[in-house]
């Protein structure tokens, strides 16, 4: 019988002593441990403590056992070690005192498990959600109530907890009424307190849960990893013989790899000579490379955690054969025996360099988070070192980085690391991958509950030599033991981050992915009415509600829209008369009360209706930015003057963004103006979008054309639809201010910023102002970057915008920000596609929660997953290309691809001379230079770039 070769690995099990199997371990259902009703009190502290003993860990109304209390104690012990180690204060409690809070309106992210294990999720978590974060120390301080409604599911109510907040201060709490969870992790691993109880409380709840006993199970059967695995292209893994016992379905008729046998056995006994025959040709094969050993291992659900192994040399098939017949009468159905290839620690940086005395060895650890769109994101890689005759275990190492851990080994040579970090990169994203996968084909049931996911893993890998290039080997998962590995690491710098500019925590990517499932969870269901449709460019609206479970209703003017069909209720309503605004409201308002329409919101992100839905919220008693401040905000020359009597305290105050304006009704208008603002200047319409009709005036008798032209050709709705002339065709003349453009879009709740993100816009083509080319993130400085956030911030709060998602156009001068205009909604193009791609934070998920009253789901400082350099295509320019090298079909297929990412903003190749841009083509990179080179090319390649639209230069100042 022949094997594959799989390339010598190092397992991570302990080596002595030599035979290390416990005889009784219970399974999750057994009587181990003081969370599964049975004996077993807790280890006696490393540390013993200062902190104060007399706080409230009773839970009213769910009193505990002794042995449980004394568990609850251990573990808030715990906790204070911890904290103590990190340099970070005692917790105070304040449990006398219970809190109140809005059930079912506020975000309530809860962990039940040890502190240790999840600390670094813990600290995150108060960073990103401050006082969100709840940690649970016992199943008492919990309680399951069923759900109306949800047949078999139930939620989760936290009544007390120790609650995380910045600078890692902590706080014990009560809660009455009790906060309804909208995230739960439960720690079902090793150790004492993971048993029945948090797997029953994990188990089909309403709210959605980041592990569960069913998927537990899945995961840490060592075998059924092993065959998931093996059949990644991108995982290298041990080469494996495995007899199992009657095998789970999951397993039964799978496919295998060559480097991986699967021996079924329908009984415990009888099976001497099948197990001496496979076991030689197994010890015979070349699956086993060089290795000089092999380890005989048990896996299953009751083995989990168990660092039990005994191992042989290659040549002894008599013992190996021995031992494996004696882990067989230990089995019960659906576990197996493991003999598993081991090999010394491969020698670094290769073979044949000089040896490093002793031989070192190393065991990489990798953290890998599913993030926004069920993709698998690293989060971060740590490894431990040690002896090369001493196998190494989570537990007896301590952490560093990889590239200090290679260094120790002999291998520091730049190029060489980088390499080895993408392939634990490459590696350990795969693992994820597998298991979603493998979970996307699992029913409810399987999964332990209809929200049960897999939201991180740990990927234990050894490093080997495979054709002179060093390869990780998945050894096998164990995401608690990686989780807190990485948190050590970081807790060598002090304790908890305490700002954007530190190194991203492993948990980051995690405490995010809980942020956003909590917030689907609190708005699926909501009913929002939803003010103006829009057109192509905001299609993602229909199929994210549809994702997301918003229930809409639509007020359109267009009887025929596509929406109409698309929405719960459809009212059509003329919205474009602007005049009428008040009166319109009033109309709306008896219209929903006549239809019995029960809202929990209202909101639009279309700039014509954003006055009437601001006057409609006002009638219908929903929250939203007061109708004056929208108004303000929508009126350009109104705008600016207002802005420029603000003039604090507190300072800096709005007066510094202002730019000097004047409004324009008619020509004396015009020729007032052009003495009172500085030439050059723009010339642009009062109510205006999407920068129609906007262009460079350089002296009066320009301004005064311009105005004429602008009067004549555009005088109402009909002349072109959309962009704000229900209002009229006022104009305004501002000073043209030097200096490159951004764009900052906000999301502001209580007039308290959550969220930013500023982007770079490339240079226009002068006399029109037409966006050519965007970057995002932005490539300001740091704290340039905090002057434009904080710019846009004070303009909005100068305005009266306290509450909603804005987009805010600056320019940075050397004098610092100066405002071009304020959209009271959602950034429009790209923006919002953008943002959810590089950030994972959805504008209009945040939009309608704050339509609905409810503070977004959003992390305080999100990190960008890469950079994007877009470019815009005008029908006026790109005709040509557009209907045959770049056309409609060509981008949609390379976008589908991951070559490109489109975004269409027009539907008809309609050139005029008042125009819009027809869509947005971007590309990725890992750097603004890489994304900027793939986007040059593609551009020269599409026929998008040429003399009178020339790519590079409005690339350029993204350099």
């Amino acid at each position: 019988m022949s094997y594959h070769f799989c390339p010598p690995q190092l397992s991570l099990d302990p080596l002595g002593p030599k035979w290390d199997c416990p005889l009784g371990p219970k399974d999750l259902n057994g009587e181990e441990g003081p969370w599964r009703g049975g004996s077993g009190l807790p280890p006696i502290s490393c540390f013993p403590g200062s902190w104060r003993q007399d706080v409230g860990l009773d839970c009213k109304g769910s009193p505990e056992g002794a042995e449980a209390r004394a568990w609850t104690v251990y573990y808030y012990s715990l906790l204070q070690s911890c904290l103590q180690q990190a340099g970070l204060p005692e917790t105070q409690d304040r449990s006398q005192v219970p809190h109140t809070g809005c059930p079912g309106a506020e975000v309530t992210l809860c962990i039940l498990g040890s502190p240790s294990t999840f600390l670094s999720v813990l600290l995150e978590g108060g960073v990103q959600s401050p006082g969100n974060m709840l940690l649970c120390l016992s199943p008492a301080w919990l309680t399951k109530v069923p759900a109306p409604g949800e047949l078999g599911e139930a939620a989760l109510l936290v009544s007390k907890a120790v609650s995380f907040h910045p600078g890692g201060l902590t706080f014990l709490d009560d809660f009455v009424p009790p906060r309804r969870a909208t995230y739960f992790l439960a720690g079902l691993g090793l150790g004492s307190g993971q048993g029945r109880e948090a797997a029953e409380l994990a188990r089909n709840l309403t709210c959605p849960t980041g592990a569960s006993a069913e998927l537990a199970r899945l995961l840490e059967d060592r075998l059924l990893m092993r065959q998931l695995l093996s059949q990644q292209s991108q995982v290298a893994v041990p080469a494996t013989l495995a007899f199992t016992y009657k095998p789970p379905r999951i397993l039964q008729g799978g496919d295998t790899s060559p480097g991986l046998r699967l021996v079924e056995l329908s009984g415990k006994e009888g099976q001497e000579t099948l197990v001496k025959e496979e076991v030689g040709a197994f010890l015979h094969s070349e699956a086993l490379g060089d290795a000089q050993q092999v380890a005989v291992k048990l896996s299953g659900w009751r083995w989990r955690g168990r660092q039990s192994l005994c191992l042989h040399p290659r040549v002894e098939l008599g013992a190996v054969v021995d031992t494996v017949l004696a882990l067989l009468e230990k089995l019960e159905e659906e576990e197996s025996v493991l003999v598993e290839a081991m090999c010394p620690p491969a020698r670094l940086p290769f073979p044949g360099s000089p040896s490093t005395s002793p031989e070192m060895a190393m065991r990489i650890c990798a953290v890998v988070c599913r993030t926004q769109g069920d993709r698998p994101l690293l989060s971060k890689v740590v490894c431990g070192v040690g002896r090369g005759d001493r196998l190494l275990r989570h537990q007896n190492s301590l952490p560093r980085t990889l590239e200090v851990g290679l260094a120790q080994c002999g291998l520091s040579e730049a190029t060489q690391v980088v390499a080895v970090r993408q392939r634990v990169k490459e590696a350990a994203e795969a693992v994820l991958a597998a298991v979603l996968a493998l979970e996307a084909g699992l029913s409810a049931e399987q999964r332990g509950g209809r929200r049960a996911r897999t939201d991180f893993l740990g990927v234990d890998f050894a490093l080997t030599v495979s054709g002179r290039a060093l390869t990780p080997v998945a050894l096998e998962l164990n995401s608690g033991l990686c989780l807190e590995a990485c948190g050590m690491l970081e807790g060598l710098w002090a304790a908890p981050r305490l700002g954007p500019a530190a190194e991203e925590a492993a948990a980051a990517p995690l405490v995010e992915t809980m942020l956003r499932r909590s917030a689907r969870y609190l708005m699926e269901g909501k009913q929002l009415l939803l003010v103006g449709a829009g057109g192509v460019s905001k299609k993602f609206v229909w199929e994210a509600a549809r994702d997301y479970g918003l229930k809409l209703h639509l007020v359109e003017s267009d009887p025929n829209h596509f929406a109409s069909q698309l929405v719960q209720t459809f009212i059509h309503f003329d919205v474009t008369e602007h005049r009428k605004d008040e009166e319109n409201a009033r109309l709306l308002a008896e219209l929903v009360r006549a239809r019995g329409l029960q809202l929990d919101g209202c909101f639009s992100y279309w700039d014509d209706c954003l006055v009437l839905t601001a006057l409609l919220c006002q009638e219908l008693g929903l929250p939203c930015s007061p109708p004056a401040a929208v108004c303000l905000a929508k009126q350009k020359s109104h705008t600016q003057l207002h802005l420029s009597h603000c003039h604090g305290p507190p300072w800096p105050a709005p007066s510094l963004h202002a730019v000097a304006c004047c409004p324009l009704e008619s020509e004396a208008d015009v020729e007032r103006a052009v003495h009172q603002v500085p030439l050059p200047g723009v010339m642009k319409l009062e109510f205006g979008a999407g920068a129609v009709g906007v262009r460079l005036v350089e002296d009066a008798p320009q301004c005064h054309e311009h105005f004429s032209r602008i009067s004549r050709d555009l005088q109402g709705e009909a002349d072109h639809p959309g962009i704000g002339l229900g209002w009229g065709n006022a104009m305004l003349l501002m000073e043209f201010v030097e200096g490159t453009e951004h764009d900052v879009d906000l999301v502001v709740f209580g007039g308290r910023l959550l969220a930013a993100f500023v982007s770079d816009n490339g240079p226009t083509r002068l006399p029109g102002f037409t966006e050519t080319a965007a970057c995002m993130p932005t490539g300001l400085a740091p704290e340039q970057e905090a002057q434009m956030v904080q710019a846009a911030f004070r303009c909005c709060l100068g305005c009266g915008l306290l509450d909603g998602v804005f987009n805010v156009e600056l320019k940075l001068t050397g004098a610092g920000p100066r405002l071009i205009e304020i959209n009271p909604r959602m950034g429009g193009f790209y923006l919002r596609d953008w943002i959810l791609e590089l950030y994972g934070v959805d504008l209009l998920l945040a939009a309608a929660m704050v339509a609905c009253g409810l503070r977004p789901a959003l992390p305080t400082h999100p990190h960008a997953r890469g950079h994007l350099v877009g470019i815009m295509c005008l029908v006026s320019q790109h005709l040509q290309a557009l209907s045959s090298t770049a056309s409609r079909e060509t981008l949609q297929a390379l976008h589908d691809q991951g070559l490109l990412r489109l975004n269409l903003l027009e539907e008809a190749l309609v050139p005029g001379e008042y125009e819009e841009p027809y869509c947005s083509v971007a590309c990725a990179g890992s750097s603004p230079a890489e994304a900027r080179l793939r986007l040059l090319g593609l551009c020269q390649g599409l026929g998008i770039d040429g003399p009178n639209y020339p790519v590079a230069h409005f690339l350029s100042h993204f350099k």
